[in-house]
């Protein structure tokens, strides 16, 4: 054999050794977990599935969604922070990731240091949601500031909860929150009308609000949703300071192998680039949301920064 055959053969092999490298990188030996913090049939639930069915079919694996609520979201994001790092258990959670960093005092992880991002999966907007007798925000303004109001959330210290904290700020409003575990219960309570505004996922809005059980009064995000495109924004409102983006991400224990981080990464952007994973994000009112693992972590910190300053304006006493 000549030299430039064994090298040849030596560069092959290494090829070959290469390629088995990388295609072990994805787990293969046991179902992978995703933790949605949220309860079945939110905006966040349903995102999840819908990326992660998706990332499933492409890499031949099962990925198994298990809802673990409570606690603004800290009870499934703490499960997964403890997880092993081994790419078996990944969490989807909210906005309210962030959130939690700025209103809970004793964690038992951090939201920034104890997770190494994938990628944000959608932006969806917030409404604004009340019983049917509020026509508009300045109706509830105007209660909310001749007397008390209460308002609801799913969860104390969560995205949706600072979300109507700076609605509350930005229209003087005299209001007391009341936690909830999802969106689903507290849907329920207003269209009851035991309580006076709650926030929802505009998925979650609106089927109640076409078949006119509840108001949607304004949209947190810069523009109008698309499924709603009859509410204004919170800035369309007369509330200039109460936008509030909410987007829903892929995370994973910060030790997880960063080739591993890498290549979900590249899946879940992979699935969002399909026209039928786009239009079923646009089916939950929102848009498709791609970042590098990387980026994303950068805007996770930026996001904790802006989450700190709402809290410091409402005078919210972390938990």
């Amino acid at each position: 054999m000549t030299v430039f055959s064994r090298a040849a053969l030596a560069l092959s092999t290494l090829a070959l050794l290469t390629g088995a490298a990388a295609a072990q990188e994805w787990p293969a030996k046991q179902p992978i977990k995703v933790i949605v913090p949220f309860t079945a049939g939110s905006s966040t639930d349903i995102a999840a599935r819908v990326v992660f069915e998706q990332v499933g079919r492409q890499v031949g694996q099962t990925f198994v969604v298990e809802n673990r609520t409570g606690a603004g979201t800290t009870i499934g994001s703490g499960f997964v922070a403890k997880s092993d790092p081994d790419g078996y258990t990944i969490l989807v959670n909210s906005s309210s990731h962030a959130a939690v960093a700025a209103t809970y005092s004793k964690l038992s992880y951090n939201p920034a240091d104890d997770f190494a991002g994938i990628s944000p999966l959608a932006n969806l907007p917030l409404t604004v949601i009340a019983p049917l007798k509020y026509k508009s925000m300045a109706d509830l303004v105007a209660a909310g500031q001749k007397g008390s109001l209460n308002f609801g959330s799913a969860g104390a210290g969560s995205a949706g909860h600072l979300f109507l904290e700076s609605v509350r700020i930005a229209g003087k409003m005299n209001a007391v929150h009341i936690p909830f575990r999802g969106t689903p219960e507290g849907v329920t309570e207003i269209i009851a009308g035991r309580i006076d505004f709650y926030v929802a996922p505009v998925l979650n809005a609106v089927p109640f609000v076409r078949d006119g059980k509840i108001s949607a009064l304004a949209v947190g995000s810069a523009k109008r949703a698309a499924s709603m495109p009859e509410v204004p924004t919170t800035k369309e409102a007369g509330l200039a300071n109460a936008g509030y983006e909410f987007w829903v991400a892929a995370l994973v224990p910060v030790k997880t192998p960063r080739p591993l981080v890498e290549r979900i990464n590249k899946e879940v952007l992979a699935a969002l680039k399909m026209k039928a994973i786009s239009d079923r994000i646009h089916t939950l009112g929102g848009e498709p949301m791609p970042m590098s693992a990387k980026e994303f972590d950068a805007f996770l910190r930026k996001e904790i920064t802006i989450n700190q300053a709402i809290v410091k304006a409402a005078g919210f006493k972390p938990q």
